[in-house]
């Protein structure tokens, strides 16, 4: 299956090699040469830690990257498109939408961890072609993938879908196309809670997430967890649920002076920890 990832971040190069893994054909395509440029250097040294770790064989890294095409900024051909641009809903419809119009069979995925797809597909030409496929970070490692079910979606649309996520190695939960669907209302009502935690002096940053993931056998505590996905883009599907859902998703202060003070977390070196590569220290 010809694929398409638009958004060459972090989501965006996470979700590319699963579909390069499986021997997808994958086209990587940002708004500049130069963030595809560094997504495709973000894949190969993720392939490389692979080959290091004993996961995967150089032949294989060598297959997957002679399937990743960075030959354009444009979409030149599609069966499976997923998007992972930041989460502003009217760019995604802007992504979507004239590709439903060029690619009428393909499948139109969004990564969006809250967004409505029903709004996403009501801009498109095939909007039963319009699903959510919310990978988890990091994408390769991950299991869970959240399916959501636009309005318009049709059975055969999610249908290939779940198939894809199996044959991609994942376990596919199928949610309505409900604000923050499943895994975003719980995940965000814990982290905000922990932030206000912290705020409040009640513990440590490091031993607030030691009581989840001690405690509760969550693999990364809710604060680390927030650094890694990015402060910026928690507060953003933290305020988008306190407006459709309820106050109980309103952000802490703490969050929002943080944010703009630019420690967004990991990608930035600050956010609730410090961050020298893949370690974080109080």
């Amino acid at each position: 299956m010809h694929s398409v990832v638009i958004g060459a971040g972090t989501m965006g190069c996470g979700i590319a090699e699963v579909l390069l893994k499986a021997g997808h054909p994958t086209q990587l395509i940002d708004r500049s040469s130069e963030l595809v440029s560094q997504g495709h250097m973000r894949i190969q040294q993720s392939l490389e830690r692979a080959v290091s770790k004993g996961k995967l064989t150089p032949e294989q890294q060598q297959q997957a990257l002679q399937l990743l095409d960075i030959s354009s900024l444009e979409v030149t051909r599609a069966e499976l498109v997923i998007e992972a641009a930041f989460e502003d809903l009217n760019l995604k419809k802007e992504l979507l939408a004239p590709l439903s119009q060029r690619f009428p069979r393909a499948i139109l995925a969004s990564n969006t961890s809250s967004l409505s797809l029903t709004e996403m597909a009501s801009a498109c030409h095939h909007p039963e072609r319009v699903i959510g496929m919310h990978f988890f970070n990091p994408p390769p490692i991950m299991e869970l993938l959240e399916v959501v079910k636009a309005e318009q979606t049709d059975q055969a649309t999610l249908e290939q879908a779940l198939e894809l996520a199996r044959s991609w190695g994942k376990t596919a939960i199928v949610v309505k196309d409900v604000p923050g669907f499943a895994s975003s209302r719980l995940g965000i009502i814990l982290g905000m809670e922990a932030i206000r935690m912290l705020e409040s002096g009640v513990a440590s940053a490091r031993d607030i997430d030691r009581a989840m993931e001690l405690g509760y056998r969550h693999p990364m505590g809710p604060l680390k967890l927030t650094d890694l996905v990015g402060l910026d883009v928690r507060l953003a599907i933290a305020d988008h649920l306190t407006r459709e859902v309820g106050p109980q998703f309103t952000a802490p202060p703490l969050l929002r002076r943080l944010v703009r003070a630019g420690r967004l977390g990991k990608k930035t070196g600050r956010g609730f920890y410090r961050w020298e590569g893949n370690e974080a220290h109080e």
